[in-house]
């Protein structure tokens, strides 16, 4: 082997064990590789840089405005509450049409962002169906991974395995060639999840009625939060005046969180949500949240020149349209446990106040700035519904898994969503006519949901989940380095003579188990990336066509079944189903075998080896 060889295997391998370990971040080891390629003088920096101007690049980040421009609509909140109403009180019902419903979705738009929206919304049904969140959360994973096989734009390693072929000189995937074995892998995993739910978790029913949608009130009781509520009216002496709320230490010394302000201002009242830097106004009202419901404010009040105002109901019910609570756990890569909220700076970074932890099932009844955050916590968070929306896009460090039914009533755009379902279908009518190339057929489809208000630019930037996209981007140079130092070919090699003379349905089962091995433990599509050139020159090798070889990569890629850590998607169930990791390896593996006996039965029977044979 060259020492270029060499150079690249190197640098292939620090970055598997970075993603492994998941230190440092997968994008910034992305950012890494485009400089050390340059400087190592394997690749130009053009060539380096190439991915930037890539189409499934640019295809990839345009599907995530797309669907956020569905979130914001509404479209997948109304499926969700469809979703309640047609099961009724039936758990194969309810699996059936969740599994469904995720899978459809997943097919047009993230499967992460997918599950994170579901997540709230299974929680809520599993409360009133009385059963564990488990029975629900791992169809629910698994049906938005099998969405991926639907579709050519259902998830970033089909699209990563389609630019493959075009680069090598063949027409590629239309819009639908996933779909036929995406169908049989939804009902067959249908079937399987419902064969084995009784692995999932115990089945607990009970007859005691319980509301469909957990609601401001509840977050609030289930926290403590109604017997720690004042209204305190800042009187014109208060030592308080003309002070930012930073400055007070209202919250260290007297133990008064201030969550937000009513402010008179002419003829209407406003209401500021608190920050840091909000300056206290004679006559405002504040509304704040006790620490420690049994200390004395009335002898604060009196220091403080704040005079307490009846409530007749919490707060948040009176300011519903425009405060919002919910309630946040930490997923597995999360880097906030281990310090507490005020070494977050959570108010200043992410505009939301922490008004509650849980431990164990209880509420601390204490002062909870410098209360260190664990794992298994979950917290309450109040803000702004556009705030709290926001945390959906830091999947990295949050899981969103309780905001309130009120929520409904803030969906942006809500009453976009017909323009939105028009969008769509446009996009999915400009791939499947092949009128113009897929990214422009979505590129036309994110102005057009712009155009109609259904996304403005603002959100359609925050919408694009900038580390995945520069992790394709720093992987993407890897497989031209691969073949210019013969990197591919020497694997080839190597595989055709450890292969010997197996069939044809042997190799594929074997690109298909490789692929979806490495997928367990690295990125799916850093995956892809690697292993579509690797098939399209195997199948080269064999003098048979590219399609089944590079639909294998595809398929394995998104059999990230058997680990919680294969998949996004996985790791955001985990917390709230309380599973384990052998579950996923329990669970996941048969049904990946099933998906493997699927693929090697269907591929060649779609695409023929030797189409013209």
């Amino acid at each position: 082997m060259s020492n270029e060889l060499w150079m690249v295997l190197a640098l292939l391998l620090g970055a598997l064990v970075c993603f492994v370990i998941n230190k440092p971040r997968s994008d910034v080891v992305a950012l890494t590789i485009l400089i050390l390629f340059p400087l190592t003088g394997v690749l130009s920096v053009a060539d380096t840089l190439a991915g930037f101007s890539n189409p499934t690049v640019i295809l990839i980040a345009a599907l995530f405005v797309v669907g956020d421009a569905l979130v914001r609509t509404g479209i997948v909140y109304r499926l969700g509450d469809w979703l309640v109403k047609t099961s009724g009180s039936s758990e194969i019902r309810l699996v059936i049409l969740l599994m469904s419903s995720a899978a459809l979705l997943s097919s047009v738009m993230s499967s992460t962002g997918v599950v994170a929206v579901f997540i709230p919304v299974v929680l809520s049904v599993a409360a009133r169906l009385k059963i564990l969140p488990g029975r629900l959360l791992m169809p629910l994973a698994f049906a938005a991974l099998i969405g991926g096989m639907l579709t050519l734009v259902a998830t970033p390693p089909n699209m990563v395995v389609n630019n493959a072929l075009m680069q090598s000189g063949q027409a590629g995937f239309n819009f639908f060639s996933f779909t036929p074995i995406g169908l049989t892998a939804l009902i067959l995993g249908i079937g399987y999840m419902l064969l084995l739910q009784h692995w999932l978790a115990p089945k607990t029913k009970s007859d005691t009625p319980t509301q469909q949608r957990l609601t401001l009130a509840d977050l609030a009781k289930t926290y403590c939060l109604t017997e720690r509520e004042l209204r305190l009216r800042v009187a014109s002496h208060s030592p308080l005046l003309n002070q930012p709320l930073n400055a007070l230490g209202l919250r260290s010394e007297y133990g008064i969180n201030v969550v937000a302000v009513e402010r008179s201002q002419k003829f209407r009242t406003l209401l500021l949500l608190a920050t840091g830097q909000t300056v206290v106004q004679p006559g405002d009202i504040l509304l704040v949240d006790l620490a420690d419901p049994q200390m004395s404010v009335m002898q604060a009040s009196a220091i403080l020149g704040l005079e307490p105002l009846p409530l007749s109901s919490s707060y948040f019910s009176l300011h519903a349209h425009e405060l919002g609570l919910a309630e946040v756990a930490f997923p597995p890569e999360s880097s906030l446990p281990g310090k507490s909220i005020q070494e977050l700076a959570f108010r200043s970074r992410y505009r939301l106040n922490v008004l509650g932890i849980r431990r164990n099932g209880q509420a601390l009844n204490q002062v909870l700035v410098d209360e260190k955050l664990q794992a298994t916590d979950t917290i309450l968070v109040a803000g702004t519904w556009q705030d709290i929306q926001q945390l959906h896009q830091q999947n990295r460090d949050f899981l969103v898994l309780s905001v309130p039914a009120e929520i409904d009533e803030m969906t942006p755009a809500a009453k976009k969503a017909p323009h939105a379902l028009a969008c769509l279908a446009l996009m999915v009518f400009l791939m499947v006519s092949d009128l113009v190339p897929a990214v422009v057929a979505v590129l036309i489809t994110c102005l057009s949901l712009g155009a109609c208000r259904c996304i403005d630019l603002a959100s359609a930037y925050k919408a694009i989940s900038w580390p995945s996209i520069m992790l394709i981007v720093g992987m993407l140079p890897f497989a031209q380095a691969l073949q210019l130092t013969g990197g591919v070919d020497l694997l080839v090699n190597q595989w055709l003579s450890l292969m010997g003379n197996a069939s044809y349905h042997a190799v594929l089962a074997a690109v298909f188990i490789l692929t979806t091995l490495l997928s367990l433990f690295i990125s799916n599509t850093a995956t892809a990336v690697l292993m579509a050139p690797v098939a399209i020159s195997l199948a080269s090798a064999f003098q048979a066509s590219p399609y089944p070889f590079a639909m294998m990569v595809a398929l394995g890629a998104s059999a990230a079944f058997m680990t919680p850590v294969a998949s996004p998607v996985n790791t955001l169930v985990l917390g709230p189903g309380q599973f384990k990791f052998s579950d996923f390896l329990k669970i996941g593996t048969p049904l990946t075998v099933i998906l493997l006996i699927i693929s090697v039965i269907m591929v060649p029977w779609l695409y023929p080896l030797h189409p013209n044979g």
